[in-house]
């Protein structure tokens, strides 16, 4: 199987080609824009396809992550991993950011539990653990930083991701800070492609509020 794997979730902005018949990843493209995803994610998947030799044709699925992360990339992704999903006549899956992280954390680590925390900023992270086979314990959350700390003491293991040093894990997650392309073409590979098209993971609302007071009154 083929898979086209895209990551907006944060400030970059990545696309990979995966073969699953020999677990290698073909080609991939992308970098640490910050913003506009809308306006080179297309040209990301193109480079993507380019360096593994592949037309989009060949493309058997769609991996996306869905979140937690950049509330605007997290729609980019998606809707693009919707609307090429239906183009192409090929299913579409979700894949979450933290279960990317602890993927791509555990990739040539010994087998252990992972707790995953990114920095959702406002002193909260989001946080989920993961058992040494990699299956998700309970929901991912939005914590304070003291519930993260009793959450990943309760846990045990590694403690990984952008939030990691706020957990008093010092350079533990330095490694797993960020989402790896190739983990989550992996995880896409793994994932039941039966399963509802993929849709935003938001775990709090966004920071942009309408202005109060302002509006002007109709006639």
């Amino acid at each position: 199987m083929i898979l086209l794997a895209i990551d907006t979730s944060g400030s970059g902005c990545f696309a990979a080609i995966h073969d699953s018949a020999g677990d290698v990843t073909l080609g991939m493209a992308g970098e640490d824009i910050g913003r506009g995803h809308a306006e080179r994610l297309m040209d990301f998947i193109d480079q993507a396809l380019a360096n593994a030799g592949i037309e989009m044709g060949a493309v058997d699925r769609i991996a996306v992550t869905v979140g937690p992360g950049s509330f605007t990339g997290i729609r980019v992704g998606v809707a693009a991993a919707r609307g090429l999903s239906l183009a192409l006549g090929v299913p579409s899956v979700g894949i979450s950011t933290l279960a990317a992280i602890a993927a791509g954390y555990r990739q040539g680590r010994p087998t252990s539990p992972v707790f995953v925390a990114m920095d959702a900023k406002r002193g909260e992270a989001y946080c989920q653990a993961f058992s040494a086979d990699g299956a998700p314990i309970g929901e991912a959350a939005v914590l304070s930083l003291d519930e993260a700390k009793a959450a990943a003491h309760a846990a045990g293991g590694a403690i990984v991701g952008s939030a990691s040093v706020l957990l008093g894990a010092g350079d533990e997650g330095g490694a797993g800070a960020a989402v790896a392309i190739d983990a989550v073409a992996r995880l896409g590979v793994l994932a039941d492609p039966r399963a509802d098209r993929p849709k935003p993971l938001y775990l709090r609302g966004p920071d942009a509020k309408p202005q109060a007071g302002f509006a002007i009154a109709r006639a």
